[in-house]
């Protein structure tokens, strides 16, 4: 089930000659400046033209309609992606880390179809509108819809094939109850809708205080889980051998994956595939260390959730394509081609 075998994970892992890490430095400092350009973009260009003496007079000098719609709309929901591609980017390399498996991420793995499941039923049956009230719906959900995925594809014995498949499963089932919620409760169509493609447009500063301590929190937590899930990568035996507490690390990278996947979803609705293609790509770069994997995937999952947004806001002017709508049009393929590949396949 690993990608490599424990001596050449233990050899990958282990203290990177200086050159090398001079140049994961200098490309951490690069992709910090790429994230720069694509936020000052999403200020920038929407689904309404302005000009950029319009945008910079909306931003520092404008309350009035300009300012209502850089500061309102566009920075706001700039922030609110800046803020949730950063968490399905952690919460996908941590998965990935934690169960072997190159083809995991909360979208494919079902946690963001179990979130949104718990938030509508939130919003529908018990009659929750607040996000801060939510939100704990969607942490029930994403963890319950991941123990199941786990279960299915096999726990221990786990295989990406497996485990995908569970996901999908389970996903499928679950957007099934979604669309029988839509049908039956017409009032609530609009809140479905947001819900099941995934969206940053209602990006609010209230949004945004509401989620902010959940996201900080998993970062963090994510962030500080490097060395033990290095650890861990090794095997069960070597991982013992250093000292690391096997069911600890588990339960702590589970949590930070939940807190992670269930606010950005309660923020946004289910946004797929984040996850899942940037640190496939950052891993080609930096190798399999999660000291390095992680801080990339907190630096360039945004510059994908917020360079999808552009997309979709420049595609269908005066409307606008959902970035959720945007990230299944760029991942699909690129999921096919995971697949595929010889390596992966043979996991």
């Amino acid at each position: 089930m690993l990608v490599d075998s424990p001596p050449e994970k233990r050899a990958a892992i282990a203290a990177a000659p200086p050159t090398r890490r001079a140049t994961r430095a200098v490309g951490l400092l690069v992709s910090l400046a790429v994230l720069a350009l694509v936020a000052l973009a999403s200020i920038a260009i929407g689904a309404k033209e302005l000009s950029l003496a319009q945008v910079w007079h909306g931003l520092f000098q404008d309350s009035g309609t300009y300012g209502d719609i850089v500061v309102g709309e566009r920075l706001s929901r700039t922030v609110l992606g800046l803020l949730v591609g950063a968490a399905l980017g952690l919460s996908g390399a941590v998965l990935q880390a934690l169960t072997r498996n190159p083809l995991a991420e909360p979208g494919l793995l079902g946690i963001n179809a179990g979130a949104s499941a718990a938030v509508v039923t939130a919003l529908t049956y018990f009659g929750v509108t607040s996000l801060s009230g939510y939100v704990w719906f969607a942490f029930l959900g994403a963890a319950a819809v991941g123990a199941l995925v786990w279960f299915l594809g096999g726990s221990r014995s786990a295989t990406p094939v497996r485990l995908a498949l569970a996901g999908t499963a389970v996903s499928a089932a679950l957007y099934g109850y979604l669309q029988a919620v839509m049908i039956t409760d017409g009032a609530a169509l609009g809140t479905m809708r947001f819900w099941t493609v995934g969206s940053l447009a209602s990006a609010t500063g209230t949004t945004i205080e509401q989620v902010l301590p959940f996201l900080a929190a998993g970062t963090v937590l994510a962030l500080l889980l490097a060395r033990p899930l290095n650890a861990l990568a090794m095997g069960d035996d070597t991982a013992r051998a250093l000292g690391a507490d096997l069911n600890r690390t588990r339960a702590l990278a589970m949590l930070a994956a939940t807190v992670l996947c269930g606010a950005a979803t309660a923020a946004c609705g289910p946004i797929v595939f984040v996850g899942l293609m940037v640190p496939h790509a950052i891993r080609s770069f930096t190798g399999p260390d999660l000291r390095w994997i992680l801080p990339y995937a907190t630096v360039l999952s945004p510059v994908l959730l917020l360079g999808a947004d552009v997309v979709g806001r420049i595609v269908a002017r005066p409307a606008e394509v959902q970035v959720g709508v945007v990230t299944a049009i760029i991942g699909g393929p690129v999921f096919i081609l995971l697949v595929r590949r010889r390596r992966t396949t043979q996991l």
